[in-house]
C-alpha cells in the first residue's frame, strides 16, 4: 500500500482542551522552542494530552515550517513536530510580547525552551523571574551543551552534539569515516530525556511533597552520552577505547546484516547460546556449534570475520522468501531491514496502528507516525496534524489572556503578535 493522495484543504476546527484524551489531560506547557528538541519535548506531551501552546515568530513561524519533505509550499515535517498543538505568535524579543508571555507563565506547568543559554535572561525571561510570577512552573531548558561549563554559549546543533558524544568515533565501518545518523539523533533522544524528566519534575512538585517546580538543564550530548552504556567504565577500568567495527558488536557475535540472493538484508542478532545453535541449525550448519571457534560468545566475537563469512555464504545461497520460512519454523532471532515503503505495507505495523491518518487543513488528511507508547488505560492520541501560523492567536489572547480587541489589533499592527 502506497500513500494515497488527498482530499483538497479543508477546516480542521480546534478542538478545546477539555476535549483532550490522555494521562496529560489537564496540564498546560507552554512550548517556547524551536526547531526541534524544544518542540518535539511539547509534542511528546501533547500527544498524551496536555495542553500544549506553541509560541512563534510573527509572521516568520518556526524555522520547522520551511523544512523539506515540501508539498505546496506546505512543510510536511512541520504537520508531524506541529501536531495537536495551539497555536500563537509572540515575539518575546519586545517588553509587550514579554509582558504577555508572563502572563501565560502564570498558569502554566511547564515551560520549554531551546535557545542559547543566557537568550532568556537577556529577554527577561529567566527561571528567576519565571518562577516568581509561578511557583509551581517546570522550566525546561535544552541547549548544546548545557546552561553551565566552558562551551555553554557554544552554538550547538544536533550534528555537533552526535560527534561530541562520541558515539560517530565507533559507529561505521573501519575503513571509512565515523557515520552520524540520517536522522536528528540528538534532537530526538534529548526531545524525549526533556519530556521524560519534565515529567520526573511534576510528580516531585504534586506527589513528593515539595509544592515546587523546579529548572531542568537538558543537552543536546549528554542524553547520548548516557546511552553510551558502558564505555565509561570499561575506560575507566580497562583503557578501552571502542573502535569501529562495522554492524557489529564488539560483545556480540553473530551481529550484522547480511544479503540474500534475490538483494534483500536481513538482521541478525544471535549472541546467546542458545540463538546462535538456532541459527546454525536453521542454516543446516551444525557442525558450527562444535567449531572450536564457535563454542561461546567470547569465541564467535574473536572469530567474527570467519562466522560472518560462513553466514554470508549461506545467504547468498538462498532467496528472503525461503529464508523467512526457515527461520520463523526455527525460531530465530533475525528481521529483514526495512524501508519506509516495506513499513506501509507490513501487517504488524498495520495491526499496532503504528500509522495514523489525522485531520489536516491542507491536505485534508495525512499519515504520520502513531503516539508511543502505546497506555491501554489513558492512551494518548494524535488529534490534528500541525496548522497555520498563529491559528490560536485570538483564542488564546482575547478568549483567555482577555485582551480587549483593539489592543489585540493594535499588537498585530506592531508586530509583537
Amino acid at each position: 500500500m502506497m500513500p494515497s493522495s488527498h482530499a483538497a484543504a479543508q477546516h480542521v476546527p480546534p478542538i478545546p482542551p477539555c476535549a483532550f484524551k490522555g494521562p496529560l489531560r489537564g496540564l498546560k506547557v507552554i512550548d517556547a522552542g524551536t526547531m526541534i528538541a524544544g518542540p518535539l519535548c511539547a509534542t511528546h506531551l501533547a500527544d498524551f494530552g496536555a495542553d500544549v501552546i506553541k509560541i512563534e515568530l510573527p509572521g516568520i513561524g518556526d524555522s520547522m515550517r520551511h523544512w523539506a519533505p515540501i508539498k505546496d509550499e506546505r512543510s510536511l515535517w512541520w504537520k508531524v513536530i506541529g501536531r495537536n498543538k495551539r497555536l500563537v505568535t509572540l515575539s518575546l524579543s519586545t517588553p509587550r510580547g514579554q509582558d504577555l508571555f508572563k502572563r501565560m507563565v502564570r498558569d502554566a506547568d511547564i515551560v520549554v525552551e531551546n535557545y542559547r543559554p543566557g537568550t532568556f535572561e537577556r529577554w527577561g525571561l529567566g527561571y528567576d523571574v519565571l518562577s516568581k510570577i509561578n511557583p509551581k512552573l517546570v522550566f525546561v531548558r535544552v541547549s548544546g551543551f548545557g546552561q553551565t561549563g566552558p562551551y555553554a554559549k557554544r552554538g550547538g546543533y544536533g550534528t555537533i552534539a552526535e560527534a561530541f558524544s562520541g558515539i560517530p568515533s565507533f559507529t561505521g565501518f573501519p575503513d571509512r569515516p565515523p557515520t552520524l545518523p540520517g536522522f536528528p539523533m540528538a534532537d530526538s533522544v534529548a526531545a524525549t530525556f526533556s519530556a521524560m524528566a519534565a515529567m520526573f519534575a511534576i510528580y516531585s512538585r504534586d506527589q513528593g511533597g515539595s509544592g515546587k517546580g523546579q529548572e531542568i538543564d537538558v543537552s543536546l550530548y549528554e542524553p547520548l552520552f548516557r546511552l553510551a552504556e558502558a564505555q565509561v567504565i570499561g575506560f575507566d577500568q580497562l583503557s578501552i577505547v571502542k573502535e569501529r567495527i562495522g554492524n557489529r558488536l564488539a560483545e556480540d557475535s553473530p551481529r550484522n546484516t547480511y544479503r540474500t540472493r534475490d538483494g534483500r538484508w536481513v538482521g541478525i542478532s544471535a549472541s546467546s547460546q542458545k540463538t546462535y545453535e538456532r541459527l546454525a541449525r536453521a542454516m543446516g550448519k551444525p557442525e558450527l556449534i562444535d567449531d572450536p571457534r564457535y563454542r561461546d560468545n567470547a569465541l564467535r566475537c574473536d572469530n567474527a570475520d570467519s562466522l560472518d563469512a560462513e553466514i554470508s555464504a549461506w545467504f547468498g545461497r538462498h532467496d528472503f522468501a525461503e529464508i523467512s520460512a526457515i527461520f520463523e519454523k526455527a525460531d530465530v532471532v533475525a528481521g529483514p531491514v526495512f524501508d519506509i515503503r516495506d513499513i506501509f505495507e507490513d501487517p504488524h505495523y498495520a495491526a499496532r496502528g503504528n500509522i495514523v491518518a489525522v485531520p489536516d487543513e491542507d491536505f485534508g488528511s495525512v499519515r504520520m507516525q502513531n503516539v508511543a507508547p502505546r497506555f491501554l488505560g489513558t492512551p494518548g492520541e494524535v488529534r490534528h496534524a500541525g496548522r497555520s501560523l498563529g491559528a490560536d492567536n485570538r483564542e488564546i489572547f482575547v478568549g483567555e489572556l482577555g485582551l480587549g480587541e483593539t489592543e489585540f489589533l493594535d499588537l498585530q499592527r506592531q508586530g509583537v503578535i
